[in-house]
């Protein structure tokens, strides 16, 4: 089975905070980490390559920095990583997004099962793997949260719904987008580290993919972010300290006041 992971370098959530002055993230001293959905994608990947057999290629559209998250999956299992960097891909939306991962995809020569994480921590549109898999024409299924067999190009799987779950059954190729609960992802192994270190990794242009000019980027993007801003407080607020009991006292008191 040829099953290729798509991951992202995000800014870590903790750290994320907005310059006052231009309305923008700032990154200046914030980590960047992989999306931790994205975890759990590739955990996936490795586990079922090792349990069907196959092999397992990781792909990230970034900049050249986002090579740390990919040697980061290669140390997890990963096979092997690509990355598509260019200045072009700068600003893209999901739909411009979509459009260069599935010719970076097609640039790999196709996968059985392609993996990605229900959506990105800073994006949060949970968008792009829906969005790939009509770019790549495969059938797909959201929040997948376990996968039950794998038998003659058949996966059997649960969907996490808001009531239970759905069992369903989809035949290769395909797409995943899982959720948190579907594993616990592993740590680097120490062969995996060296491997990811010596590891050479591929990088496409926006030219290697033959990527559309107009459907990639800013250009590509029929979305744009005008402006990114923190809510002003709205009402009065009280903040609570001391013990958990004298806390629950005090709020039991102020909501009396209010019925």
């Amino acid at each position: 089975m040829k099953i290729v992971v798509c991951v992202k370098q995000v800014p870590d959530a903790k750290d994320v905070r907005l310059d006052p002055v231009t309305n923008t993230l700032s990154r200046d001293g914030v980590q960047s980490i992989m999306n931790p959905y994205d975890r759990h994608a590739l955990e996936e990947g490795v586990r079922l390559a090792g349990e069907e057999g196959g092999s397992v290629t990781v792909i990230s559209m970034g900049p050249p920095q986002a090579a740390e998250v990919l040697r980061e999956a290669v140390a997890c299992g990963a096979d092997e990583a690509v990355l598509v960097s260019d200045r072009a891909f700068a600003g893209a939306d999901t739909w411009a997004t979509t459009h260069t991962l599935a010719q970076a995809i097609k640039k790999v020569g196709g996968a059985d099962l392609v993996l990605c994480g229900k959506q990105a921590i800073d994006g949060d549109t949970a968008q792009v793997g829906p969005g790939l898999a009509e770019r790549l024409n495969m059938p797909y299924v959201t929040c997948v949260r376990k996968v039950l067999a794998s038998d003659n190009g058949v996966i059997r799987l649960e969907r996490l719904m808001d009531d239970g779950y759905d069992t369903l059954e989809v035949k290769l190729p395909t797409l995943f987008t899982v959720v948190k609960e579907i594993n616990e992802p592993r740590l680097p192994s120490l062969k995996g580290k060296m491997k990811a270190k010596k590891l050479q990794i591929t990088t496409f242009s926006a030219a290697d993919i033959d990527a559309d000019p107009d459907q990639i980027g800013l250009k590509g993007s029929p979305t744009q972010v005008v402006r990114v801003f923190s809510p002003q407080p709205r009402g009065e607020r009280t903040i609570f300290s001391g013990p958990v009991e004298e806390q629950v006292e005090k709020l039991a008191v102020e909501l009396a006041k209010i019925v």
